[in-house]
C-alpha cells in the first residue's frame, strides 16, 4: 500500500506549482473592429522592463512572466491617432485588454504625455526588482556567481567566504525560486552550479513582506524568471567572453516559436584560475569550470491552457585554494557538483477571475570533495548526493476587491552522505583522534506546506493577508504556523507609498552533512564531544518603510528593519577540513536599516546608489550541533551572553551610474564598500602573520576584532557594434578593483575559510543577437 501511495504522489509531480508573476494579453483592432497588425510597445520603469512585440494576424500580443506592478502600453501607427494606457498587474490571473484605434484627423498633431509607471500604488511591501537591461549591462563576473553578483548588488545583501550570500543577517536561508519553483539548498560556486545570468529575464527579490506561498528558507527569496519569446520566428543569442585570470566562457541560446508552441535550448561553458576566493592573495590552485545546458518545451493548446516541460543539467569542477603550508606540502584537493533538474508544469484557466497553476520537479544532486596523499594535516573525501521530488498546486480566484490563493507543497528529499578522512599530521589534532574515520548514510527529509493568502484593495490600501503551516520531518518532527501581514498606504499627492509587514518565519536547517554531525559514529572523533539536534529556527520580522517617485525619473525606498529569532542557524566545520555542517544558538537580533536611490533616465543618466546599515547579535548556549575537543569547554562554559554574528557588517554602500554618450554608446562607472566583517584568530598576531603573510595581516583590526574596510572601484564601457531591428552586436568591456586594493572578505584560523576577494581585473564580453 505504501509503494503505492508513493506511486502516485511521484505520478502526481507533473501537476503541481505557481509562480509570483502576470501575463498581459492585448488585442488591437481599428474602428470597425477588424484586427490591425503593429508594433505595441509595454514598459514598466519600476520593474526595469521595456519590451516591443508586433501584434500577430489576429492582432493580439502576449506578454508573459511580467513582475507584479504598473505597465504602460503605447501604440503608434501610422494613420492612427497613437495611445499610450495604464495597465496593472497584479494577479497570476491573465490581464485582458482590448485597444481600439481611432483614425487620425488630417494635419493633426497629437502630443502623448507617459504616465508615471515608476511607483507601484498597490504594492504592500518592499520588492527590489532587477530587469532586462541591468542584467545585460552588469559588471562581468567570475564563472559561478554572475547570477549571485547581480543579488549582491542589492542593498541588505552581502558575501561571506566564496560568493555565499548572506539577506540581512541569514546564514544558508536564501532561496532561488526558478520559474515558480523553489532551489533551497546552498547556490554559492563551491556548492552548487550556477545558473548563468545571461539565461534571466527579470529577478524579484524579497527580504520581508513573504508572501504565504514561500516558507522554510526565508532569510531572503529570490524569484528568477527565465527568458521566454512570444513573437513568431527563431530567436537566439551568442556570447563570448574573457578576461583577467584566464577567464573565458560561452553561452547560447535558440529558441523558435511556431503556432501554439515554443521550443528552446540554451547552453554555457566556462573556464578561470579564480574560481573561489582564495585564502592568500597568491591565489594558490584555484582553477574551475562550469557548464550547463537546458531545453524547454512550451505549448498552449487552448486559450485557457498552458503546457511547460523543461531539462536542465549543470556541473561544476574547481580545485581547494592552498595556504602557504598546505602550497608548501604539495597539497590538491578538488570538488565537484552535478545537477540535473526536470520540471513538468500545467496552467489552467478556468474562468475569466479563476486560476489553476500545477507543476512539479524531480532533481538530482552531487557534491564531491577529492584530495592527493599529499593533503596535510588530513586526507579528506566526501561524496554526498541527494534526489528531491517536489510539487505544489495553487488556486487563484479573484472576488471583487480581494484575490485569494491557496496551495500546498510537498518535498520530498532523499539524502546519502559518505565521507571519510586519514590523519597526516596527528599531532595537529586533539588527544585520541582516530586516524582514520569513515561514515556512511542514508535518511529522507520530508516537508509540507499548506498556505492561504488574501490580497485585498480598498482604495489608497492594500492589505495583503496570509498563514502558511509548515511541516518537518528529518531528524526530529516539528510543525509550526506562520502568520504573514503587509499593508501599504498610496498618497497620490506625494507619490508615494508607505508600507508596514510583519513576517512569522519557520526556517528548517540546512542539511549539508546532517546526518554526519548527528550520528553516533562521530563519538569516536573526540572523547570529548557535544551532540544537539538542530532545532529549526523561528523568527519574527518586521519593516517599515517607503517607495517614493520624484519626476518619473527617480525613486527612493528606504526602510528599518527588525528580525529576532530562537534557535538562530549558523555554520561551523569539521575538524580542520572544508566539510560544514549546520549548528544553531540560542537566540539572535538583528536590525537596521536601508535604502535605495534609483535613477531610470535622466538626461541620459541612469543608475543606483544604495546604502545599508546592520547590526547583528547571536546569544549563548548553543542548542544544536556538533563540537569536539576544546570547543566542547567553550560551548558548554558559554551559557550567557552575546557576540556579533559573522555577517555583522555594520555600513555597506553601493554605487553605479550609467551615461550615455551617443545612441550606441555608454560608459558606467561605481563602486562597493563595506565597513568589515568580525573576525576570530585563535593564535597570537606573530602567529598570524606567519601563515598568511603582511599583506593580509596588513587588513586586520585585531584591537577591534574587524576586518578593515573594504573598496572596490569599477568601470564599464558598451557600444552597439551593429544593429538591425532585433539582430545586434555589441561589445562590453569592465574593469573591476581599479583601485587595486586587498580586499579581505573573511578572515579566522588555519584552515578555517579565510576568503580574498579579487585584485585589479579586467574583462570582456561580445553579445550578438537575432
Amino acid at each position: 500500500m505504501k509503494k503505492w501511495l508513493f506511486f502516485c504522489l511521484w505520478a502526481a509531480l507533473p501537476l503541481l506549482a505557481q509562480v509570483n508573476t502576470g501575463e498581459l494579453r492585448v488585442r488591437v483592432t481599428d474602428p470597425s473592429g477588424l484586427p490591425v497588425r503593429t508594433a505595441v510597445e509595454v514598459k514598466s520603469s519600476g520593474n526595469e522592463y521595456d519590451a516591443s512585440f508586433t501584434t500577430d494576424d489576429a492582432g493580439r500580443i502576449t506578454a508573459k512572466t511580467l513582475p507584479y506592478g504598473v505597465y504602460q502600453v503605447r501604440i503608434r501607427k501610422p494613420g492612427f491617432l497613437p495611445v499610450t494606457t495604464s495597465i496593472e498587474v497584479h494577479s497570476s490571473i491573465p490581464v485582458n485588454s482590448s485597444i481600439q484605434l481611432a483614425l487620425a484627423p488630417v494635419a493633426t498633431e497629437v502630443k502623448v504625455q507617459g504616465q508615471d509607471t515608476l511607483i507601484d500604488p498597490d504594492l504592500p511591501s518592499s520588492v527590489m526588482r532587477i530587469g532586462k537591461q541591468e542584467i545585460e549591462n552588469r559588471v562581468s563576473s567570475l564563472p559561478g556567481r554572475s547570477l549571485q553578483d547581480l543579488v549582491n548588488s542589492q542593498p541588505g545583501w552581502l558575501y561571506e567566504g566564496n560568493a555565499v550570500l548572506h539577506p540581512r543577517g541569514a546564514e544558508y536561508q536564501t532561496q532561488f525560486v526558478i520559474d515558480g519553483l523553489p532551489l533551497t539548498d546552498n547556490r554559492s560556486p563551491s556548492y552548487g552550479p550556477e545558473i548563468e545570468a545571461d539565461d534571466v529575464d527579470s529577478m524579484s527579490i524579497y527580504t520581508a513582506g513573504f508572501p504565504a506561498e514561500y516558507g522554510r528558507k526565508m532569510g531572503g527569496v529570490i524569484e528568477i524568471n527565465t527568458k521566454r519569446e512570444t513573437e513568431a520566428g527563431v530567436h537566439g543569442r551568442l556570447v563570448l567572453s574573457g578576461g583577467s585570470y584566464a577567464t573565458a566562457g560561452s553561452y547560447g541560446e535558440i529558441q523558435n516559436v511556431w503556432g501554439k508552441n515554443t521550443l528552446g535550448a540554451s547552453a554555457n561553458g566556462s573556464m578561470t584560475a579564480h574560481y573561489l576566493n582564495p585564502v592568500v592573495p597568491e591565489n594558490f590552485t584555484n582553477q574551475g569550470t562550469n557548464g550547463d545546458f537546458s531545453v524547454k518545451y512550451e505549448r498552449d493548446p487552448t486559450e485557457s491552457d498552458r503546457v511547460i516541460a523543461s531539462v536542465r543539467h549543470e556541473l561544476s569542477r574547481f580545485d581547494i585554494p592552498n595556504e602557504f603550508v598546505q602550497q608548501q606540502a604539495g597539497q590538491r584537493q578538488t570538488g565537484n557538483n552535478l545537477e540535473t533538474i526536470g520540471t513538468v508544469n500545467y496552467q489552467h484557466i478556468f474562468s475569466a477571475d479563476t486560476l489553476g497553476y500545477l507543476a512539479g520537479m524531480v532533481r538530482d544532486k552531487a557534491n564531491n570533495l577529492n584530495s592527493n596523499s599529499l593533503s596535510i594535516p588530513l586526507i579528506a573525501f566526501q561524496h554526498n548526493d541527494f534526489r528531491e521530488g517536489y510539487f505544489k498546486g495553487t488556486l487563484t480566484v479573484h472576488h471583487g476587491r480581494q484575490e485569494w490563493k491557496t496551495g500546498v507543497e510537498s518535498d520530498a528529499t532523499f539524502l546519502h552522505e559518505n565521507f571519510r578522512y586519514s590523519l597526516t599530521e596527528p599531532a595537529q589534532f586533539d588527544p585520541g583522534t582516530p586516524e582514520a574515520f569513515q561514515f556512511q548514510q542514508s535518511h529522507p527529509d520530508l516537508e509540507q506546506a499548506v498556505f492561504a493568502e488574501d490580497l485585498i484593495r480598498l482604495g489608497a490600501w492594500t492589505i495583503s493577508a496570509g498563514l502558511r503551516w509548515d511541516h518537518y520531518q528529518l531528524l526530529l518532527n516539528q510543525s509550526a504556523f506562520s502568520p504573514r501581514l503587509s499593508v501599504g498606504r498610496y498618497l497620490a499627492a506625494a507619490n508615494m507609498v508607505l508600507h508596514a509587514s510583519y513576517d512569522r518565519v519557520f526556517q528548517t536547517p540546512d542539511f549539508e552533512n546532517i546526518l554526519l554531525s548527528n550520528s553516533a559514529e562521530v563519538h569516536s572523533l573526540s572523547p570529548n564531544f557535544l551532540r544537539l539536534p538542530v532545532q529549526p529556527s523561528k523568527g519574527n520580522y518586521y519593516e517599515g518603510g517607503l517607495s517614493k517617485g520624484f519626476a518619473q525619473v527617480l525613486r527612493i525606498d528606504a526602510n528599518v528593519f527588525r528580525r529576532d529569532f530562537r534557535n538562530f542557524a549558523d555554520d561551523n566545520q569539521l575538524l580542520n577540513t572544508s566539510v560544514s555542517y549546520p549548528i544553531a544558538f540560542d537566540k539572535a537580533l538583528i536590525y537596521g536599516a536601508e535604502g535605495k536611490l534609483t535613477l531610470t533616465g535622466w538626461r541620459n543618466f541612469s543608475g543606483f546608489a544604495s546604502y545599508s546599515y546592520m547590526l547583528g547579535n547571536a546569544w549563548y548556549p548553543v542548542t544544536g550541533g556538533l563540537f569536539l575537543g576544546q570547543d566542547v569547554a567553550s560551548a558548554q562554559t558559554e551559557i550567557s551572553g552575546h557576540f556579533p554574528i559573522t555577517q555583522d557588517q555594520r555600513n555597506t554602500v553601493r554605487a553605479r551610474l550609467e551615461y550615455q554618450v551617443a545612441p550606441r554608446l555608454w560608459l558606467a562607472g561605481g563602486f562597493d564598500s563595506g565597513s568589515g566583517l568580525p573576525f576570530q584568530f585563535q593564535g597570537t598576531y606573530q602567529d598570524a602573520l606567519a601563515q598568511y603573510g603582511p599583506q593580509v595581516v596588513s587588513r586586520l583590526n585585531f584591537d577591534r576584532g574587524r576586518v578593515d574596510p573594504s573598496l572596490s572601484v569599477n568601470a564599464s564601457l558598451g557600444a552597439d557594434l551593429w544593429k538591425s531591428g532585433k539582430r545586434s552586436v555589441r561589445l562590453q568591456a569592465d574593469g573591476e578593483n581599479l583601485n587595486n586594493r586587498l580586499n579581505v572578505i573573511d578572515f579566522g584560523g588555519l584552515f578555517s575559510g579565510n576568503a580574498i576577494a579579487p585584485a585589479r581585473s579586467f574583462g570582456l564580453r561580445l553579445t550578438s543577437s537575432f
